[in-house]
């Protein structure tokens, strides 16, 4: 483990320690809960567009026009 040094501002360090305390963690736990949290949005964003970018118009157009065509049912028909 690492420790790490992070100065907060005072009321954003009393909303971390009551959730924290809610929860039965330590603010360490608390924060790095948050940032893993962070880290696996931003990772799984990347992820995304880079297999966006390896997509091809041509693969999607092909799987798209084998879906056979219906109406919706009621339940999924937008309003108006």
């Amino acid at each position: 483990m690492n420790a790490l040094t992070v100065q907060l501002p005072e009321s954003l360090h009393r909303n971390i320690k009551a959730l924290a305390e809610k929860e039965g963690w330590s603010i360490d736990q608390f924060l790095a809960s948050a940032a893993a949290e962070k880290m696996a949005a931003l990772m799984t964003l990347d992820y995304l567009r880079g297999e966006a970018a390896l997509g091809r118009r041509e693969d999607f157009e092909r799987f798209f026009a084998a879906v056979p065509h219906r109406e919706p049912e009621e339940s999924d028909r937008l309003p108006g």
